[in-house]
Order: structure tokens, then C-alpha cells, then sequence
């Protein structure tokens, strides 16, 4: 089976249309959010790869056909850019922050009265990018996707796969899974194909899980290839495609996500938020527990206080009575 054949391009389009039929029934009827974070250091091309992912701004002359048109039902992207530059432990408590605060905002909405019609913002997965210039993870890699492992599914991409010849990518790829490994990072692991799949799944499936992590390469620029325009950057010694699965691994990055777009939600709710769910009630709890103690330590306090009074006034009225007597 070839490449192309376990991952169709599927006429360059992601989006619901693409899931499986089952899961395309069912997000249809019901509908559904799905959150995309993407970080990394500047200059890793994480804009590119986006545009490249989603056909933003790309194929102007090109007609795509819009969500509703698939599926009979709108779909929006949101874009939403936090851009840090200080690398250092505090670079990225903003975004720890903001994976809280959608947790904190879906716990909110959940313990409302009008719980049938929740937003969920909560981010369902992150593509976080590793340079391809160094000799594996940095120590700010490993803090962050240390400090964000049990709140967000991780997907490690190395970025700018072009870079490498095909023996450094292999090779990057080893000292990355290693490091993961070492450091105790828990990222977003593929589940296993069902028995009853047929075996084209399941080869993707084992296919994927094999190129964690994905080394891609982005490009918003076409170049014509034998008569036929492609995504692409031109080299003197010849052209990267982007959409080849033997130049990089964008397409199963892809399919990746449009294939497990469920799973990775599911994950989600079932695992990072349950996690956040039960400390945050845990704190509440905590809270609440201080704060009787307090009220009870208060009371203790006003209890002694007109002990000391009372026995201020026995021995004041005990003098009063012995010069009386005298």
C-alpha cells in the first residue's frame, strides 16, 4: 500500500467532512468546539504550518468548498496569538494561565443552570515545536511541556524538517523520544486500532504512531511541478513538497489530528479536566476547611477573652466585699 493511500489528501480540506462516517453523523447532529493550541519560539514557522494545515490565505484562485457546503452546518476558525519573547521559566505562566482559565470558565458554565449549551473553550491539544537546530530539548522544552503535560495533550513537532537530511531527522527524532522518556514527560499517546478495523487503520495507525514526533515543513508559496502547482519550497538542488509524505510528515500530522479529533477531546474531558476538576474542588474544599477553622479559632479566642473578663470581675467584687468587711 502506498504512502498516498494511507494518507488521502483529501482534496486539501480539514474539517468534519473528513472524519470517519460515524463520528461525522454524530459531530454533525450534536456539534462540537475544537481547540488548537500551537507554541513554540519564534521563528519556528508555526503561522506557516497553520496556514499550510487549514488552507488559510492560501489557493486564492482556487474554490474550496466552505463548511456548509460539507456538512450543512457553519464552522469557524478563531485565532487567538500570544506572542512571548523572554525565555525563562515565567515565559510561559500566560499560557498555563489561559488553559486554566477556559478549565476554570467550563466548571463554571457546568455548574450553572443552562447546562445544555456550554461553550467549550478548553484547549484539546497542543502542537508544541522543537528546533530542528539543536541536538535535541532544550531546558526551557522540558520545563514547559513539563509544567503542561497533565493539562493539555502534547504533540511534539520538530519544525523546519528541511533542514535536516533524512539520517539527522531519524536521529533527532530518537534523542527527542529519549529525552521525553527520561524526563518523565507524558505526551499525547495515539490509541491502538480496534481488532475489528480494517487493516489500511490499522497500518495508519501503526504508521503514525511511529513518526511521533512529526517533522514537518510549512510553506504558503506554490511552485509549479510537471504542469501541476504544489505547496513548496524551491531549493537550487530541487523542490520540498510539503503535501509528499516522503519530504516530511505533514500529512500525517494531519491526519493525525483530523482522525483523532475525538479521541483528543475525550482525553480532554475525561483525563486533564477531571485532573483540574477534582483539585479545584480538593482547594475548595481546603478553603472552606480553613476558613471554619478560622471562624472556630475566632470564637476559641472570644470564649477565653470573657473567661479572663469574668474572672477580672470575681476577684474585683472578692476585694470590694474584704474592705467592706473591714
Amino acid at each position: 500500500m502506498s504512502e498516498k493511500g494511507r494518507f488521502p489528501d483529501a482534496g486539501g480540506y480539514v474539517g468534519f467532512a473528513n472524519l470517519p462516517n460515524q463520528v461525522h453523523r454524530k459531530s454533525v447532529k450534536k456539534g462540537f468546539e475544537f481547540t488548537l493550541m500551537v507554541v513554540g519560539e519564534s521563528g519556528l514557522g508555526k503561522s506557516t504550518l497553520i496556514n499550510s494545515l487549514f488552507l488559510t490565505d492560501l489557493y486564492p484562485e482556487r474554490f474550496i468548498p466552505g463548511a456548509a457546503e460539507k456538512i450543512e452546518r457553519t464552522v469557524q476558525i478563531e485565532a487567538s496569538t500570544v506572542e512571548i519573547e523572554r525565555e525563562d521559566q515565567d515565559c510561559f505562566k500566560t499560557i498555563i494561565q489561559y488553559i486554566d482559565n477556559q478549565f476554570e470558565r467550563y466548571l463554571h458554565d457546568e455548574s450553572g443552570l443552562n447546562r445544555r449549551h456550554i461553550v467549550d473553550n478548553r484547549v484539546h491539544c497542543c502542537f508544541y515545536f522543537i528546533s530542528p537546530f539543536g541536538h535535541g530539548l532544550k531546558p526551557l522544552d522540558v520545563e514547559f511541556m513539563k509544567a503542561i503535560h497533565s493539562k493539555v495533550n502534547i504533540v511534539p513537532v520538530i519544525a523546519k524538517a528541511d533542514t535536516l537530511t533524512l539520517r539527522e531527522r531519524d536521529r533527532l527524532k530518537r534523542r527527542i523520544l529519549d529525552e521525553i522518556a527520561e524526563h518523565g514527560i507524558r505526551i499525547y499517546q495515539l490509541p491502538d486500532a480496534d481488532s475489528d478495523e480494517d487493516e489500511e487503520f490499522k497500518e495508519q495507525t501503526r504508521v503514525l504512531k511511529a513518526s511521533i514526533p512529526f517533522a514537518v515543513i510549512g510553506s504558503n508559496q506554490l511552485i509549479e511541478v510537471k504542469g501541476k502547482k504544489i505547496r513548496g519550497r524551491l531549493y537550487p538542488w530541487g523542490v520540498v513538497e510539503v503535501e509528499n509524505p516522503e519530504h516530511n510528515d505533514f500529512l500525517k500530522l494531519r491526519t493525525m489530528l483530523v482522525t483523532h479529533m475525538q479521541d483528543l477531546q475525550e482525553v480532554t474531558q475525561d483525563l486533564h479536566y477531571e485532573n483540574f476538576r477534582s483539585e479545584r474542588l480538593k482547594r475548595t474544599g481546603r478553603d472552606a476547611d480553613e476558613e471554619v477553622m478560622d471562624k472556630d479559632q475566632i470564637l476559641l479566642q472570644k470564649e477565653a477573652e470573657l473567661r479572663r473578663m469574668q474572672e477580672m470581675i470575681t476577684q474585683m467584687q472578692a476585694q470590694m466585699k474584704m474592705k467592706s468587711d473591714e
